[in-house]
């Protein structure tokens, strides 16, 4: 079966301070416990924030390493899932169902692509 890469990318400017709320992490759970128990979530984890990362950009031979934030960017990865669904399809389908457990202050977008297998 495929393996699809879900890229969870936020809006740091519309996330509370503190972070996701515990109603928000229960919902959380529950849906990655129902996913790994129907034997689709292989591995997930969130990110620190883009405050703590770094850059590493390679440009014309030359190597370059900016300290976070990243200010030019308005959206971040946030986490990531990775799932093994029978199609994109149902890939789909649960990260929806992951986008649906958000409250709707956050702006969440998830770039879901098929892994090159091979």
């Amino acid at each position: 079966m495929p393996r699809y890469l879900s890229l969870v990318r936020i809006d740091e400017n519309t996330m509370p301070a503190e972070g996701p709320s515990p109603e928000l992490m229960q919902r959380m759970g529950e849906l990655i416990e129902e996913i790994t128990k129907a034997g689709v979530m292989l591995a997930t984890d969130g990110l620190t924030p883009s405050a703590q990362g770094k850059r590493v950009h390679f440009q014309g031979g030359e190597i370059s390493v900016t300290d976070g934030p990243f200010t030019e960017s308005k959206e971040v990865v946030g986490g990531y899932a990775l799932m093994q669904c029978k199609d994109m399809a149902e890939a789909i389908e649960w990260t929806k169902r992951f986008l649906k457990v958000h409250e709707e202050h956050w702006t969440v977008t998830c770039e879901v692509r098929e892994i090159a297998e091979g």
